[in-house]
């Protein structure tokens, strides 16, 4: 399994703000803005909770198991496999949103001197602070979940991860 990039993530924001901003403006331009939701700053920060909850707990039993300890419940690979695909999907897709309400947000600072606009901003910018917080734990994971260098199997001397 390949690791996530961050250019990728980085692109994929960048290219959803873009379009975000550009698609405000146009629809500004009818005379109407869809809100931004309020609940999601609050979804996107709940799921950076989940992703750094799951890494932390498959650290603690990777550590566990690696010192042998009696008591030591074992990580399946399979397990570690389905946590590292969550976590490079929550990533991507937490890039994607992220992106849209930056480019709404950016559209919307023309306009702070409207209470409903400046909330919808403070809203947007939340909501790239938590989708921000969801690429850092799903990065965090997949860092975990990496298997240690082995040149023996693998010419290119680079870790795959589970």
């Amino acid at each position: 399994m390949k690791e996530l990039r961050i250019r990728v993530l980085v692109g994929v924001f960048v290219v959803a703000g873009v379009l975000s901003w550009a698609g405000a403006r146009l629809w500004n331009s009818i005379g109407t803005l869809p809100s931004v939701p309020v609940a999601a700053p609050i979804v996107l920060a709940l799921l950076a909770v989940v992703l750094l909850a799951t890494a932390l707990s498959l650290r603690a039993r990777l550590k566990a198991q690696r010192e042998r300890q009696p008591d030591a419940k074992g990580v399946d690979p399979m397990m570690a496999a389905r946590a590292v695909v969550f976590g490079q999907a929550s990533a991507l897709v937490a890039a994607l949103v992220a992106g849209m309400y930056g480019g709404t947000g950016v559209f919307l600072l023309e306009s702070l001197d409207n209470p409903a606009r400046r909330d919808q901003a403070i809203s947007a910018g939340f909501s790239v602070l938590a989708g921000i917080g969801v690429i850092a734990a799903a990065l965090f994971l997949e860092r975990v979940c990496k298997l240690p260098e082995d040149d023996e199997h693998d010419g290119t001397g680079a870790a795959p991860t589970v």
